[in-house]
């Protein structure tokens, strides 16, 4: 019996695997898990369905062609080649390309990117920039060959010729249109050309629109500082642009119609204006006139020496009633001062010393109320209508009470 070493025989079955038609190019449905990308950039998975599971392989060549990000649970469409890796001795699907299941690649790439940027607020409405009334200036970026450009610069010219327009063109379609779009709104905002951009182009499949839903071109119109209006295909096509741009137009055209005013309609505005304006100030010199015409027959234009004679005899009218007034105010306060001091002078002391009463004090000058003040031997003085006299006590006596004698 001839013997073989592991090697042999994985080399063996290897060219057996690939000598072998139907496993030369396989399109396998499962379900990926284990998705992994190695610093090689090799893309490393497993597809499973409910029973089975393949180890897969896809190369950096490969990989740098998906339009999508493949995460663990997608069901996807594998294509590629089964083989064996005779290091490992183990079978796996080498895979060239990888499409979701049941939707295009390109649908689930703008599904996942606009997931992606939502999530991060690039669509909030709060970021939204309100565009100018009346632009002076429009930059329009697309391709100056295509017939959306002709098409805006005619509305434009049509409904507000006082704009001006700045073309920009770049490429709309292929790999280098993101960085082309990209680098015309940056130029536009860093010298400060205008006043509004409109980016887009006309109709077309998915893949002719898809520049639109680039990343690096999203964050650049979000970061714009001019107010950008996304104008993409059709009314039904729907790009990443359109989510985050300032205004989302249906078509080109449609973005010229959003971007200015109406000629017509500003003429039309100005004529009302114009007449409300010349309706309200007949009314105001009618009003003046009206106003003007009661002044001029007042009496005071009319005879000004007879309105300073009214006045006169007014003035002399009321100083006599002031003057009367306080007369009057005068005898009452009079009146008053006379009664006050009657009683004021019916109260004194020295009235009733008059009818011949005597006011006693002690020697500290305190006014004698009672017997219990003084002592046999205390002085005292007696206050009468015309002086005073000093006198001692020589004995004290109470009312009812006992009899204190002289010393």
């Amino acid at each position: 019996m001839e013997i073989y070493s592991v090697t042999q025989v994985n080399t063996y079955i290897q060219s057996m695997m690939d000598s072998d038609k139907l496993l030369a190019g396989l399109c396998i449905r499962g379900e990926i898990s284990n998705y992994k990308v190695y610093p090689s950039g090799h893309h490393y998975f497993s597809l499973k369905d409910a029973t089975g599971a393949i180890r897969c392989v896809m190369f950096k060549s490969s990989a740098a062609r998906l339009r999508f990000r493949p995460e663990g649970g997608m069901k996807v469409l594998a294509f590629g080649r089964v083989s064996v890796f005779p290091r490992d001795g183990a079978y796996q699907l080498y895979c060239t390309n990888l499409t979701p299941d049941g939707v295009g690649d390109l649908h689930a790439a703008f599904e996942q990117l606009k997931a992606k940027l939502q999530t991060q607020g690039l669509f909030a409405p709060e970021h939204k920039k309100p565009l100018p009334r009346y632009p002076g200036t429009i930059a329009i970026i697309t391709s100056p060959a295509g017939a959306a450009v002709h098409d805006m610069l005619r509305i434009l010219r049509k409904r507000y010729p006082l704009t001006k327009v700045l073309i920009l063109g770049v490429r709309v379609q292929g790999a280098e249109a993101p960085a082309e779009l990209c680098g015309a709104i940056r130029y536009v905002n860093r010298w400060d050309l205008a006043d509004l951009i409109i980016t887009g182009r006309g109709g077309g499949s998915m893949e002719d629109l898809w520049a639109f839903n680039d990343e690096n071109l999203a964050r650049t119109i979000y970061e714009s500082r001019i107010p950008v209006i996304s104008a993409v295909g059709h009314e039904p096509d729907v790009t990443i642009s359109d989510y985050v741009a300032d205004l989302r137009a249906a078509t080109p055209s449609n973005a010229a119609e959003l971007a200015v005013p109406d000629r017509q309609a500003l003429e039309q505005q100005l004529r009302s204006m114009a007449s409300a304006m010349a309706a309200n100030l007949s009314k105001h010199v009618r009003l003046n006139r009206q106003r003007l015409k009661v002044l001029g027959a007042a009496r005071p234009l009319q005879s000004p020496t007879a309105y300073l004679d009214d006045r006169r005899l007014l003035l002399d009218g009321l100083f006599r009633r002031l003057c009367a007034a306080q007369q009057q105010r005068l005898a009452k306060s009079r009146r008053q001062s006379v009664a006050l001091a009657a009683a004021l002078d019916a109260m004194s002391p020295l009235k009733v010393l008059t009818r011949g009463y005597a006011m006693a004090q002690t020697e500290a000058g305190a006014l004698l109320q009672s017997v219990d003040q003084v002592h046999p031997g205390d002085r005292v003085t007696l206050s009468l209508c015309d002086g005073t006299i000093q006198a001692g006590v020589q004995a004290v006596e109470k009312k009812g009470g006992s009899y204190e004698p002289g010393q």
